[in-house]
């Protein structure tokens, strides 16, 4: 073997050996963009600000978990909130980490409010309160016992727009809009 044998077979495994590395840090790279893309979890200011708005809202508690809402949802965070008695509230925020609605898991000792069964009077009323608010057609009329900002809903009535847009409409118990958000 002379020196010239020697340098090649040098050079082919330093090619090797950087190929193989190369492959590994565009993978791992590749998997961590793959990661942050796919995780709706929340870190930094975000999870910060969203995690002091729901234990402002619950009381006393720890935030357990935290993640952006879906584009189909009509928040931006929910926020889960575990109280020292080990009982949850997911609280959820709209994009100024505004407390829209929140569900307390030691509110289901018995019927939900939103189980409850409508009148003929009361699906009309709230359809009109809703069409009044929203022009357009009435889908669906349910019971509701959705927190929205610092009320709590009656009923929520979604409404379909003449040019296709699904709407949300939610209502006191004497009818009046709370809010109405774009589905």
């Amino acid at each position: 073997m002379n020196i010239k044998d020697t340098l090649s077979g040098n050079k082919k495994k330093t090619v090797v050996v950087g190929g193989i590395a190369a492959v590994l840090v565009l993978g791992a790279g590749g998997a961590a963009i793959a990661g942050v893309a796919g995780n709706d979890n929340l870190r930094g200011g975000d999870r910060d600000r969203a995690g002091e708005a729901a234990l402002e809202h619950v009381g006393k508690g720890e935030v357990t978990d935290a993640e952006r809402g879906d584009d189909d949802d009509v928040e931006a965070y929910e926020v889960e909130v575990t109280r020292p008695d080990g009982s949850e509230v997911d609280v959820k925020l709209d994009q100024d980490f505004t407390v829209i609605d929140s569900d307390d898991d030691r509110d289901d000792s018995g019927p939900e409010a939103d189980d409850r069964r409508l009148s003929e009077d009361e699906r009309t009323k709230a359809a009109e309160a809703a069409r009044a608010e929203v022009p357009g057609t009435v889908h669906d009329v349910e019971a509701s016992d959705d927190r929205i900002g610092d009320a709590t809903a009656a009923y929520e009535v979604e409404v379909v727009t003449e040019d296709g847009i699904d709407w949300d409409v939610w209502l006191d118990d004497q009818f009046a809009v709370i809010d109405s958000r774009q589905d």
